[in-house]
């Protein structure tokens, strides 16, 4: 079982959500008391070296310097298996660098990824460009250890290391008008042998959204580091989203710029195809991919000869998101 976060507490607004359930500055005071309460919660001390055969990367000082008050062991995922670092490390989508699944793995370490900023814009009272140092400066560091669900129906469960994003949104704090967060990719096309394909289908730079009451959820973080060090390239180094209880491809890699908006968001994915790939994808075993069930997932380490299927829960498990969706058809806003 799962150890239980407490909850807080598209399709433009006019269609869909009432304005009653954005987070309007009464809500976003109380996100932040729950992520007190979270802060709160006893975390168990470890070695970052704990995890077997990770393989060791220089550290930037930024990262390195938080590893001593790091919260280890924050959420945990009970009794299920962590996958191994060789899994979750090369077996990737981030098409920036190529469709195979190595590919991010084989190619990646050609993105230069210091120095980094981060680009806050939008319906802030408080935007500006942040380096790396200073965006995750005043944050510290919780070991987070998350299912991970592609939308492609196989599965990890990675240890994470990040902050909540809620942390960083309160700080440039958002105007009365923003109601989703714009996330996008770096685009070095000299760096990325994907973006400079001429299969490529997809119009760089890669875009991702959530509405703003996801953004500020408890569970939803942004990660530096895996299991006890720092984000490879290939993971979305040195900055990514996690958001556990929606399909992969919402975790957006190597964020250059985060803006607050006040109306949806285009996402790369529902742009190339909306009748596969929503703005929402919350996993869901009962909305099937119009090419494949999404009734079970193959968790890795997963063979051909012992395939390691699972039965995929609502929300990946993290019912305690289910009140974020109240009187939304998830059928039709997927």
């Amino acid at each position: 079982m799962l150890i239980q976060i407490p909850p807080s507490s598209a399709c433009r607004e006019s269609e869909v959500t009432p304005e009653s359930i954005y987070l309007s500055r009464r809500q976003l005071l109380g996100a932040a008391g729950t992520l007190a309460a979270v802060a709160a919660l006893p975390g168990q001390a470890q070695d970052a070296s704990a995890y077997p055969d990770v393989e060791p990367a220089p550290a930037p000082a930024w990262f390195s310097e938080k590893l001593a008050s790091t919260r280890w062991q924050a959420v945990t995922p009970g009794n299920e298996s962590i996958t191994p670092f060789q899994d979750a490390t090369h077996y990737n989508n981030f098409y920036e660098f190529g469709t195979n699944k190595g590919d991010p793995a084989r190619y990646a370490e050609k993105m230069q990824v210091e120095p980094w900023t981060v680009r806050v814009d939008g319906e802030v009272a408080k935007p500006g460009t942040y380096s790396i140092e200073d965006l995750v400066g005043p944050h510290g560091l919780e070991e987070r250890i998350y299912r991970l669900r592609c939308v492609e129906a196989w599965s990890m469960v990675i240890p994470w290391l990040g902050f909540p994003l809620a942390e960083l949104l309160k700080r440039v704090e958002p105007t009365s008008k923003a109601k989703y967060v714009s996330f996008e990719t770096r685009l070095a096309p000299e760096e990325m042998a994907g973006v400079r394909s001429g299969f490529s289908l997809i119009d760089w730079p890669y875009v991702e959204g959530l509405r703003l009451d996801e953004a500020m959820h408890p569970l939803t973080i942004l990660a530096v580091g895996l299991y006890g060090r720092v984000l490879p390239n290939q993971n979305g180094a040195p900055l990514r989203l996690v958001v556990p209880w929606k399909y992969g491809f919402k975790g957006i890699k190597s964020i250059v710029r985060i803006s607050l908006v006040s109306e949806q968001p285009p996402t790369t994915w529902q742009s190339i195809a909306p009748e596969e790939y929503g703005f929402f994808s919350n996993v869901n075993p009962e909305v099937d991919h119009p090419r494949w069930s999404q009734a079970h997932e193959r968790r890795l380490p997963s063979g051909l000869f012992s395939p390691n299927i699972v039965p995929t829960r609502m929300f990946n498990g993290y019912d305690e998101v289910a009140s974020l969706y109240t009187g939304l058809d998830l059928r039709k806003y997927y």
